[in-house]
Formats: C-alpha cells, sequence, structure tokens
C-alpha cells in the first residue's frame, strides 16, 4: 500500500511536564537523523504525535528504522484521502479487500478533530462500518481487541487511514539525559551497556582503547562495527579511539603481574574521564558485570573507581552471563562481539591477577610510571571518527576478514 504518512505515537516522554516540548524536539532530531537518507521526508512533532509525511518515499524502509529510535511508543503507518464520505467508503472497502482473508474480526475507530466534517465519530463508525459488511456481510464485529481495527481520523488537512500498529522501542529519546562516555571493549558486555544507557536518553559516545600491533585493525574495525550497530537508535555515534600501547608495555616493565589489570583499568578509566572533560559528558558508561572476572569484584571496582569522581554507571553490572547474552542477540551484537579478535584487556592478561588488590600497592607501583606524561600522550593522539548505521556492504567486508 502506498502510504501517505507514518502516525508515531511517544511512550514514556508523553508523562514528562514542562519539559515535554524539549523531549519531543529531541526525538524530532533524532528521527530526522535516523531517517536522513529519505530526503522526501518531512516531520511535523506536535504535542501528542509526530507525522512523518513520506511524499513519495518507501515506508517499508522507512518502518524498520523507526522501530529502533527510543523514544516511540508505536506507529501506524497511515493513508490520506479526500474528507469525503464516499471516498472513505471505497478507500475503507480497498484496505478490507487487501487485508481480510475471511476469519479476521474487526472493528472501526473513528476520531473527528475536525468537527466540521459532516458526520460525528459515532455515526462515522457506522457508516463505514456498513460499508464493510456491503462487501462482506458474513464479517465479524469484535469491539474489544479485533483482529483488524481499522482506524479513522478526520483532521483539517484530510482524512487518514490506517489498521497496523507497529511497536517502537520505548523509553526516552536519546540526549535527553544528557552525554555519557562507553567504554567499549570488542566483547558481548559493553555493547550491551550502551544500548540501555541509550534507552534511558543518554548520548553516548564510544571510546576504544587500540595498542598496536599487540591489537590488530581487525580488532578495531569490530569495535566500530559494534558501534554501527547501536548507531540506528540515534542515527550516528563517535568514535573515539585511544592509543594504548606505550602505557600496556610500561605498565608490563614497571608492575608485578598480579596488578597489570588493576593497573591497566585505572589508566582506561582516567583516560576516559578526561576524554569526558574535554567532550563535555556527564558520566562514564562500562560493560562490568558483577563477579564475571577478576576486574570485576567488588574489591576490584573500588580500587578502580578510585581514580575519578565522575559517577560510572554499569547497567548490566547485576545480569548474568546469559541475560547479557540474550540482549546482545536481540540488538544484533552477539555475532560481531565472539569474533576472536584481542582487546586491550586481554593481550596483557596476567595468568593470576588480583581479584582483591591492595589499594596501597596499587599507589605505590604507579608511582613507578610517568603517569601525567603517558596520559598526556595517549590523550594527544585520540582519533574521532562518526559511525553511522552498518551497511550490508560493510557486514560483508567484515566477513571476508574472518
Amino acid at each position: 500500500m502506498n502510504y501517505s504518512e507514518i502516525m508515531v505515537r511517544y511512550g514514556e516522554l508523553s508523562t514528562k511536564g514542562k519539559n515535554r516540548r524539549m523531549f519531543i524536539m529531541q526525538l524530532a532530531e533524532n528521527v530526522r537523523r535516523a531517517l536522513v537518507d529519505f530526503p522526501k521526508l518531512k516531520i511535523h512533532a506536535d504535542r501528542d504525535r509526530m507525522h512523518l509525511l513520506l511524499n513519495g518515499e518507501d515506508s517499508q524502509l522507512i518502518m524498520p528504522k523507526l522501530q529502533k529510535i527510543f523514544g516511540i511508543q508505536n506507529f501506524s503507518p497511515s493513508l490520506r484521502v479526500e474528507k469525503d464520505v464516499e471516498v472513505l467508503k471505497r478507500n475503507v472497502q480497498k484496505i478490507m479487500q487487501a487485508i481480510y482473508t475471511g476469519n479476521e474480526t474487526f472493528k472501526i475507530t473513528a476520531k473527528r478533530s475536525d468537527h466540521d466534517f459532516l458526520l460525528d465519530s459515532g455515526e462515522l463508525n457506522v457508516a463505514l462500518g456498513n460499508a464493510v459488511f456491503d462487501i462482506f456481510p458474513n464479517i465479524q464485529v469484535q469491539m474489544k481487541h479485533p483482529d483488524i481495527n481499522l482506524r479513522v481520523e478526520i483532521r483539517r488537512d484530510g482524512a487518514y487511514l490506517s489498521y497496523e500498529t507497529l511497536q517502537g522501542a520505548g523509553g526516552l529519546p536519546v540526549g535527553t539525559a544528557g552525554r555519557g562516555m562507553l567504554m567499549l571493549s570488542g566483547g558481548i558486555d559493553s555493547p550491551v551497556a550502551g544500548y540501555f544507557a541509550m534507552k534511558r536518553g543518554v548520548e553516548i559516545e564510544a571510546v576504544h582503547f587500540a595498542s598496536p600491533p599487540y591489537t590488530s585493525e581487525q580488532a578495531l574495525q569490530k569495535a566500530k562495527d559494534l558501534t554501527g550497530k547501536l548507531a540506528p537508535y540515534v542515527g550516528s555515534i563517535q568514535f573515539i579511539e585511544v592509543p594504548f600501547t606505550e602505557i600496556q608495555e610500561e605498565i608490563k616493565q614497571h608492575v608485578p603481574q598480579g596488578y597489570w589489570m588493576t593497573i591497566t583499568r585505572r589508566m582506561m578509566l582516567r583516560l576516559t574521564d578526561m576524554i569526558r572533560d574535554l567532550r563535555k559528558g556527564l558520566i562514564i558508561i562500562n560493560g562490568e558485570s558483577l563477579g564475571q572476572v577478576a576486574s570485576q569484584t567488588l574489591q576490584s571496582m573500588v580500587a578502580i573507581n578510585q581514580v575519578t569522581t565522575t559517577p560510572v554507571i554499569r547497567p548490566v553490572a547485576t545480569m548474568d552471563k546469559l541475560e547479557i547474552i540474550e540482549v546482545a542477540q536481540e540488538i544484533d551484537t552477539f555475532e560481531l562481539a565472539i569474533q576472536p579478535f584481542e582487546d586491550c584487556c586481554t593481550i596483557f592478561a596476567p595468568p593470576q591477577p588480583k581479584t582483591r588488590p591492595q589499594l596501597e600497592k596499587v599507589l605505590q607501583y604507579e608511582q613507578r610510571l610517568d603517569l601525567e606524561g603517558l596520559l598526556a600522550r595517549s590523550l594527544a593522539g585520540i582519533k574521532v571518527s562518526e559511525i553511522r548505521e552498518m551497511n550490508i556492504e560493510a557486514v560483508r567486508e567484515f566477513e571476508d576478514l574472518l
């Protein structure tokens, strides 16, 4: 069917009070960014709904993208027709002929916001319902939970017909809660953490640590591709590559093996916090899951977290691995995440890392390092790029590397 528009219904943001307009405008901007490849599309964001005027764009390409945008509760593709009773009857019959198989129940749900229209809502329900009976005399009406709910809305600019309602991603529009730095490795957990943060309105920027030649170009591309899997929820994400080779070599040379992981994570957290400050972020997000590895015991978290007063949000901290994997599969990051490319956290992983590091020893060992110089040189070498949704060609190129 050649739809005229897609009518978007807001989710949680519809409960907002004086800030409601800000939430709606942010959602409209996110929709605009996500649908930038559809130049004819026009977006009208009202207080209660958003209307996407298609102007000839293909709704079948647009609707899957809309389903990933946080802040949308659900949406309905609609057909705009002339505000004439006979025209409405013909189009209702046409739609029913296209979708009715002989078994479904139906109802007509009419709404008249243009009170100058000839029929009120009740009269319109009867007239259009009778038009359906004219072509399907044996069809059954079901007022509660019908198989087909054909909605008719009479507005000032025309009449709109719809029968599909597709679920959106819910949550809050990305950007309404501020900006956060996502510590993105190449594993399963951190993309899921980023997904949950975005769902609560956080605009994420992905911070990835690379240690060439110990980590490969494939590992770096994998992190970018994982970011590309998260990008459709907002349109695009800034990807920040942080050079980490010198720091890891210095840690390996001057620090006892048992404390390599603790001090490595402390350096990563310091750098992420410095990047957050430079880029006007408010929080740090990571994929730590309590007790999953040595650096994620409570004692390790306390020792690592000591380097910053910035809030560190851990969305998957209390989830077990199977729960995290289930979400990763839902958001299509799992298959990428399990590809066997090394990251900074594994290349120098000690055989027996400290699970209960002593902060006094951590501080003592860090005195052996030129912390200020190492951090400054790493920060000076960061590279920032914009990552958009992964396309088919990018996926194929990635698979060719395997």
